[in-house]
């Protein structure tokens, strides 16, 4: 009996904690459309603006500010974010997960990667936003701005490989620096998109958004599949 009741203390405790994890990613979700909205409207082009602005030389907004070096550093730090780049980065985690016998979360890994770029590209299609003109770019581009593909993608592949690498390590600690790295790399990502003067600000703050709640249901959805994780998930 009393084990009976340690194991719906267990149960329900854990569904607190996927039901606080899932209004989170709902929140972010959230966030996303209420920001699009706010840029359908026009009202974040003041902080758009003075963004761009403060990015670049007041007295020619060609140069970027800052050393020489930084420009050449972030177009390899936006990389990052590039299809090339995802595509190895995921394609090494698919050939671990593979050899080391896990083909379905192989699978999930790339439906769910795949599945969040397909959508970031689609809302692009939807919202047709014009990439901003108030300073030169930086970079060559040519698809719409919003929401920042490189934002979006590099938040799929890279939370989402974090979450789910973590599910698989004991060690807290660990488990911490994976997921902290992978934020740290997206937010880079994120910054040079607007430091190369090719996305708005709120363009890649919404890539953020969505791309963090996707990772997030994503990681929610393979925890209900897989409640132990590890190797026998494979």
């Amino acid at each position: 009996m009393i084990n009976s009741s340690q194991a719906w203390r267990d149960l329900f405790s854990k569904e607190r904690v996927l039901l606080l994890w899932l209004l989170v990613a709902a929140a972010a979700l959230f966030a996303f459309l209420r920001l699009a909205s706010e840029v359908g409207e026009g009202d974040t082009m003041a902080f758009d603006r003075a963004i761009l602005l403060a990015l670049r030389s007041p007295a020619d907004p060609a140069i970027p500010i800052g050393p020489h070096w930084l420009v050449e550093a972030m177009r390899d730090v936006t990389a990052f974010g590039g299809v090339t780049g995802l595509l190895l980065v995921t394609a090494a985690v698919l050939g671990y997960l593979l050899i080391s016998g896990r083909p379905r979360t192989a699978l999930f890994v790339l439906a769910a990667t795949a599945g969040g770029s397909a959508i970031g590209k689609l809302l692009k299609l939807a919202y047709a936003r014009p990439r901003p003109g108030l300073v030169p770019h930086l970079v060559d581009v040519t698809s719409a701005s919003f929401p920042s593909g490189h934002a979006v993608d590099s938040a799929v592949v890279y939370l989402t490989l974090a979450a789910l690498i973590a599910r698989t390590v004991p060690e807290r600690a660990v488990r911490l620096y994976l997921l902290s790295a992978a934020m740290l790399l997206a937010l880079m990502v994120g910054v040079s998109r607007v430091y190369l003067g090719v996305h708005w600000p709120s363009d890649v703050v919404a890539g953020w958004t969505f791309g963090a709640g996707w990772a997030l249901l994503c990681s929610l959805a393979y925890r209900r599949l897989n409640p132990v994780g590890g190797k026998s998930a494979g």
